[in-house]
């Protein structure tokens, strides 16, 4: 790979987690923790919304995105053909 299309995959790849760490801070620590007394006015399945994303909500949200990484990874490696199949 040529060092221009090096620096454009890397800065790609790091866009691409910049943007999936910020939505696992917003559910994990904003919505668990800083804004969870507020979203406890809402429930989800009988129990409160602020407490179901401490305690459920991030963890689905991060197990979702690691399927979003390795999807949007392989689709990055396709076009920059550095895939392995």
């Amino acid at each position: 790979m040529a060092a221009k299309n090096a620096k454009l995959y890397w800065r790609t790849n790091l866009k691409y987690l910049a943007i999936l760490l910020l939505i696992w801070f917003t559910v994990s620590f904003l919505f668990g923790i800083v804004f969870a007394e507020t979203l406890n006015q809402f429930q989800v399945g009988g129990f409160l919304l602020g407490f179901w994303f401490a305690h459920q909500g991030a963890i689905y949200t991060f197990v979702i995105l690691i399927f979003v990484y390795v999807y949007l990874m392989n689709r990055l490696d396709k076009k920059f053909d550095v895939d392995e199949i």
